[in-house]
């Protein structure tokens, strides 16, 4: 399989402004002395909040089998930032508002006007437009405006989290991963999304919507994912649900199987037996290295961070003022984990999860790459 490509999205108003910038620029000829200086604060200075990556997936097996995958991550270090301008919620908006049918959202928390201005729209249109929300998120403007204009909102009335961050579109696409619907996690934060269109993966996350629109939550929850394991386009996925289908123990088996190295960026870690895993592989030969969020690092009980480091991995905090959010381990440059699980005991035995391990070279090239730029940054 080739190696994923990267582009970066830009967005017909940007484009406009591009044009307009170096158009403005030629004509006075008196700011920048050649064309490669103009064109680099040109990109420094519009480039979009955001990168994506597309897989060159084949897409020629039937229906059922068929599989399309993209990767986005925020960039909290570009110009577009500080304007909260071209991150992920125009993409995200542009998704919603090509919906036809059907939405469903489980998110931990929701405050940007955009998203729910169109979801909204989308309601208006006249779509089944349904969330699930952390109980303690629900008082918030934009959840209340959300119901004000008739869309439901089931909160989990649980002192665990409901943790989860997917949307589901038209019964036809998922997109998950580490990113509250914040001006914060959308501009500040280091955050990774999935978009997935593949018939099983969409049913497990269905599955797991409906159990909770329900009202079912944490210990009221079947162990029920429809397809744990889906093989397709060369692409191998695991997906996992917490705290039903108790997750750890596929992670550590994961970690215990790696025979060149584990790179790993963690918001938040606390639990025990993956950490252990990670220390005995580095004993063993491999390569361990990570990145966690100094702000958790700092608050933990129980954090693993010390534990690490006095075990003699390279364990460093995250540069970044805003928060290193993402829920990632990549091992042996084949096998990428996501989601919105924190490696940590609420994560495995309480709160609403999502988890996917992927097994995908392509998309471990791409991980890796977002873990060098972080790592690059990191505080030794």
């Amino acid at each position: 399989m080739q190696a994923g490509h990267i582009k970066q999205k830009y967005q017909s108003w940007l484009l406009g402004v591009i044009l307009f910038v170096a158009f403005a620029v030629l004509l006075s000829c008196t700011t920048f002395e050649n064309a490669n200086e103009m064109a680099d604060w040109i990109t420094q200075t519009v480039a979009p909040a955001f990168w994506e990556v597309h897989l060159p997936i084949d897409n020629s097996l039937n229906s059922e089998n068929a599989l399309e995958l993209s990767a986005f991550f925020t960039d909290p270090y570009s110009p577009q930032t500080q304007l909260r301008q071209g991150g992920l919620d125009v993409l995200l908006v542009q998704a919603i508002d090509q919906a036809r049918f059907s939405l469903g959202m489980a998110m931990y928390n929701l405050s940007l006007d955009n998203i729910t201005d169109a979801l909204i729209r989308a309601k208006q249109r006249g779509l089944q437009v349904r969330v699930v929300m952390e109980s303690n998120a629900m008082d918030g403007k934009q959840p209340q405006r959300l119901m004000d204009n008739g869309i439901p909102i089931v909160g989990d009335q649980l002192e665990s989290l409901m943790h989860n961050k997917y949307w589901i579109i038209d019964e036809t696409e998922v997109w998950t991963g580490s990113l509250n619907l914040t001006n914060t996690g959308t501009y500040d934060d280091h955050n990774n999304i999935l978009m997935l269109r593949n018939p099983g993966i969409v049913r497990n996350y269905l599955t797991d919507f409906e159990e909770m629109f329900a009202g079912n939550f944490g210990d009221a929850k079947r162990r029920n994912t429809p397809y744990p394991f889906v093989e397709t386009s060369g692409i191998e996925i695991e997906n996992y649900f917490s705290p039903e289908d108790k997750t750890l123990a596929h992670l550590v088996t994961l970690v215990n199987s790696a025979q060149e190295r584990v790179l790993f960026l963690a918001y938040s870690f606390t639990n025990d037996a993956l950490a252990e895993a990670m220390i005995e592989r580095a004993e063993a030969g491999v390569e361990v290295r990570g990145v966690m969020e100094r702000q958790q690092v700092e608050s933990n009980q129980g954090g693993e961070y010390e534990r690490m480091r006095q075990a003699g991995l390279d364990v460093r905090l995250d540069g970044l003022e805003g928060q290193m959010h993402h829920k990632v381990i990549i091992v042996d440059g084949r096998t990428v984990v996501t989601g919105s699980y924190n490696f940590t005991n609420g994560a495995e035995r309480y709160n609403e999860e999502n988890l996917l391990i992927i097994h995908n070279e392509a998309l471990a090239e791409i991980y890796e790459a977002e873990f060098g730029r972080i790592y690059a940054r990191a505080i030794p």
